[in-house]
């Protein structure tokens, strides 16, 4: 199955700004790999790529001050399956970790691990170890937080949101990560592009985020926001929390003036076009 995903954001700076971005497919995920990416800023400024310390793809570029327009736009193999269930995959003993994964037990710039683990094992303590648990917390965060896109904040923690119970993606997977890290579940952060493949429409399309659980000695998708095994993840980034991989870090002021993103099945023989430009999703049949 082809995926078509993109976006298109217009800054502006007020001087010379250097900007850091994490805007484009993961190239290591073996359900959704890139064929082909066309990437553009409106000022042809010059860019050049890392790998940072969680393997994501970041691209540097100076801004010059006034108008600037980032565009990205790819073809991406995914198969077409949902999000694989492993109910019998179960928590691993810290001492048994991989010394990389241990990272993500630690409290985190949103995921503040001390100051939920006493309501986690109260809570969730006493439920069989393994993916029925992490389902378990999952559930909670879904029914606990009413989604509120117009109540968007930078600044809210896990904390924060099981106290105000309200957020966006981006929490909703902060408190199942913190809860899951209060009970020794290693978690991580993840951000990308989500379709609405197998569900209703959705409009106007955004980044996702949700959270990866290491379990059985491997990592596996679940959707605190959604709770639903779903069909086409594309991964972008995956880091401790949010603060790890932002889409756009910019070192100094700037403001957003447009923002669209794209994410819709397209034909197997389905190629970017050779002059490209910004695609209009096609309309939901009735």
């Amino acid at each position: 199955m082809l995926i078509r995903c993109g976006y298109r954001i217009a800054i502006h700076c007020a001087q010379p700004t250097a900007l850091v971005l994490m805007l484009t497919p993961h190239d290591d995920d073996v359900r959704a790999r890139p064929l082909v990416e066309a990437r553009h800023n409106s000022l042809n400024t010059p860019t050049t790529f890392y790998m940072d310390s969680f393997g994501n793809r970041c691209q540097r570029l100076v801004a010059p001050a006034g108008a600037l327009v980032l565009s990205g736009d790819a073809i991406v193999d995914c198969d077409d399956l949902i999000d694989p269930q492993c109910l019998d995959a179960a928590e691993i003993p810290v001492a048994n970790l991989p010394a990389d994964v241990l990272v993500h037990l630690m409290g985190s710039r949103y995921c503040e691990t001390d100051q939920l683990s006493q309501f986690a094992w109260n809570r969730f303590g006493a439920l069989p170890p393994g993916w029925r648990r992490v389902q378990a917390i999952v559930d909670f965060v879904q029914n606990h937080i009413e989604f509120d896109y117009g109540n968007a904040s930078a600044t809210r923690t896990a904390r924060d949101t099981l106290e105000n119970r309200v957020g966006v993606c981006r929490d909703f997977a902060h408190l199942a990560i913190t809860l899951c890290r209060c009970l020794n579940i290693p978690a991580r952060y993840v951000n990308g592009h989500l379709g609405d493949i197998g569900v209703p429409v959705v409009d106007p399309m955004d980044f996702s985020a949700w959270m990866e659980v290491y379990l059985g000695g491997g990592w596996h998708a679940f959707d605190p926001r959604n709770n639903a095994r779903r069909i086409g993840r594309i991964v972008i980034a995956r880091g401790r929390d949010a603060a790890d991989v932002p889409l756009i870090n910019s070192f100094g002021p700037h403001d957003l003036t447009d923002f669209k993103v794209w994410t819709y099945q397209v034909a197997d023989d389905a190629a970017l076009p050779v002059t490209w430009q910004p695609p209009a999703p096609p309309k939901a049949s009735a």
